[in-house]
């Protein structure tokens, strides 16, 4: 049963007051219990009169804490993102600041975290993919850039050499 927030919380939440909602949701499951046969008429009376006097979230556990849906969830634990997936994120926006320093490690990163994740089943499978194609892009990018550097550079080599009139000796 969900009987208020701080699942899993220990001690902590056990002596944290509970509301009238809180109260409300454990009468719930005990009239659910009584009316599937789980508690007779006496201490169905006896545990709704507990709950609705009850101030803390212990005094509502001891009341519902044998019953179906009785305990607070265990707490929710999410796979644990891949380190080399944030790497490749970051390096693949670091690309902005320090250009191709960061490219190829955001490539690199980027391919070992999503072997890494089909294997562990971590999460971060975006952030690798977004590390690669922020790489990728970065490193055609600047592959173009050189291309058409060079591009310029011949072309303007070239034209100068067109203008330079040879004078013949004499």
């Amino acid at each position: 049963m969900t009987v208020g927030p701080g699942y899993g919380a220990g001690v902590a939440r056990a002596q944290m007051r509970a509301s009238t909602v809180d109260r409300d949701r454990a009468v719930e499951l005990i009239t659910s219990a009584y009316t599937e046969g789980r508690l007779d008429k006496d201490e169905h009376d006896m545990r709704v009169e507990r709950a609705m006097t009850a101030t803390t979230f212990a005094d509502l556990d001891s009341v519902v804490v044998d019953l179906p849906g009785g305990r607070p969830p265990a707490p929710v634990e999410y796979p644990k993102t891949n380190p080399l997936a944030i790497t490749s994120l970051v390096c693949g926006i670091a690309q902005i600041m320090f250009g191709p320093f960061a490219t190829i490690p955001a490539i690199v990163c980027g391919h070992m975290a999503r072997g890494q994740i089909r294997r562990t089943r971590e999460s971060g499978a975006g952030m690798a993919m977004a590390g690669l194609v922020l790489g990728w892009t970065g490193l055609v990018l600047g592959l173009l850039a050189i291309v058409g550097l060079v591009a310029v550079g011949v072309a303007f080599t070239h034209s100068g050499q067109a203008h330079v009139q040879v004078q013949p000796p004499g």
